[in-house]
């Protein structure tokens, strides 16, 4: 089973660090997933409140009972919403121009066209492209891939929206066997749940090709 790593826990909610490759929740073809851990190693089943991709590692906020649950789901799913920043760090093929800018489009999702943005920052360099942290303004499914694909600048091992051929010399060259795309920071503004608030990080996976920038 893959090593979850426990950043933070109140009484309310406990924060975890997903490893990549574990599905967030049960589907066809799922095993085994977070949601089915959770069930099994807690009396009282704790519930999921946002969602990660699969292929995605990175920070996730679990609440402790259904109260704590529909509080900071109204915080996760409000577009528009300060209250809760979600900041990301991805390997992408080449170097985006500007360094730094918003990525907007209307998505298609679930049949139906949303408003979508995406905030970006060039951290470094790199030999097969550059790092990039990333920064929710809104948060559809694979809002991240799809908005970098878009500019043409997709996510390295990225098997569904990359560039297939890079990511197969990327395989033989580097071994990259991964989706190199981590949640590394959640915050939350102080409210009654987290009166101190909440400012956490999530260390990058020792497969992606250099660590961070401090």
């Amino acid at each position: 089973m893959k090593k979850i790593s426990l950043l933070f826990e109140n009484e309310y909610c406990m924060v975890l660090d997903k490893p990549a490759g574990l599905a967030v929740q049960g589907g066809q073809g799922i095993g085994v997933s977070l949601d089915s851990i959770l069930a099994e190693s807690f009396k009282v089943r704790p519930l999921l409140v946002h969602r990660l991709d699969r292929d995605t590692s990175g920070v996730i906020l679990i609440a402790k009972n259904r109260e704590a649950a529909a509080i900071f789901s109204g915080m996760f799913g409000g577009d528009g919403k300060r209250t809760v920043t979600k900041q990301y760090i991805a390997a992408v093929n080449g170097v985006p121009k500007p360094e730094e800018g918003t990525i907007r489009f209307d998505l298609t999702v679930r049949g139906r066209i949303k408003k979508t943005e995406t905030s970006y920052r060039l951290l470094a360099a790199l030999p097969a492209g550059s790092l990039l942290e990333l920064e929710l303004g809104t948060g559809r499914m694979h809002q991240i891939r799809r908005h970098l694909m878009l500019i043409n600048h997709p996510i390295l091992g990225d098997d569904k929206y990359g560039d297939f051929t890079l990511n197969k010399q990327l395989r033989k060259t580097m071994g990259l066997k991964h989706l190199l795309l981590h949640a590394n920071r959640l915050a939350i503004e102080p409210c009654g749940l987290l009166p101190d608030g909440l400012d956490i990080k999530a260390p990058l996976p020792e497969y992606f090709p250099f660590p961070a920038p401090s």
